[in-house]
């Protein structure tokens, strides 16, 4: 029976195999110093280490031939501007970069929709909304991205819990679209103390129209005569907010609701 090879010749062999595998695949992330590797670096130092296209990288796994997949990262973060603009991009305009299945697309498109679940179930556990940057926690990333007007309604109870949220109307936000009464039977069917009142501007802008005040205006008179708070109407842009509460608004118009000629 022939002798083996030597532990010398097999450790030679090795040696031979991994520099071959080196010089065809030199961009290989396996090939990184290990504290430079993402998946490796997230274990060392927690994932706020990384940047957009390391944390994309770990989802994406593998790159394609000639691309890491920080590369393929890289590129899909470039092509699309920003993770934003990648969460809300097309099935078609993902399928068309090179690497991205439809398999993966829905691997991403579920994280997505798991963090946005993550975000709502974590705050409605909170004992209470205390401000409007609670309330943009909560609907912020939801509403901003959606393409025509929705008007959302928060119903709280008298420790400002949430109760439940709910789409009062969609499209153009005007006066006819809203109806205070209808509002204040869905508060009293839910047996809300107070309401709190969230829509977005597609257009970017977050400053009111007339139209927005005046609706609000209704919405604190009508809740005020069933005995219900009105804490709030937050108008959600394009990385801007307005918060009619923070501004003194809805004070203004508690103070014209108690000062009303009611002769």
């Amino acid at each position: 029976m022939g002798k083996g090879p030597t532990t010398t010749e097999a450790s030679e062999k090795m040696s031979l195999s991994e520099n071959i595998r080196r010089k065809k695949y030199p961009q290989a992330i396996a090939n990184w110093p290990v504290e430079e590797r993402p998946r490796e670096k997230l274990l060392l130092k927690g994932p706020e280490s990384l940047s957009n296209a390391e944390l994309l990288a770990i989802f994406l796994r593998v790159g394609v031939k000639g691309k890491t997949a920080i590369g393929l990262a890289q590129e899909l973060l470039s092509r699309f501007g920003s993770l934003r603009e990648l969460y809300v991009a097309p099935l078609e305009e993902l399928e068309s970069v090179l690497g991205v299945g439809r398999a993966k697309i829905a691997q991403f498109k579920a994280v997505i929709e798991l963090s946005k679940r993550y975000l709502a179930e974590g705050f409605q556990n909170r004992p209470y909304v205390e401000s409007s940057g609670d309330i943009l926690k909560l609907l912020y990333q939801e509403m901003r991205d959606l393409d025509q007007e929705a008007f959302k309604v928060l119903l709280l109870n008298g420790q400002n819990h949430v109760l439940r949220i709910e789409e009062i109307a969609k499209g153009t936000l005007t006066t006819a679209r809203i109806y205070p009464r209808e509002v204040v039977k869905v508060a009293l069917r839910h047996s809300a103390a107070a309401l709190v009142f969230v829509h977005n501007h597609p257009s970017g802008a977050a400053q009111p129209s007339e139209d927005d005040k005046k609706i609000t205006r209704d919405l604190v008179f009508a809740c005020r005569l069933m005995g219900m708070k009105v804490h709030d109407h937050i108008i959600i842009g394009d990385n801007e907010k307005f918060s009619f509460a923070d501004t003194g608004i809805i004070e203004q118009y508690d103070k014209d609701f108690d000062s009303r000629d009611t002769s």
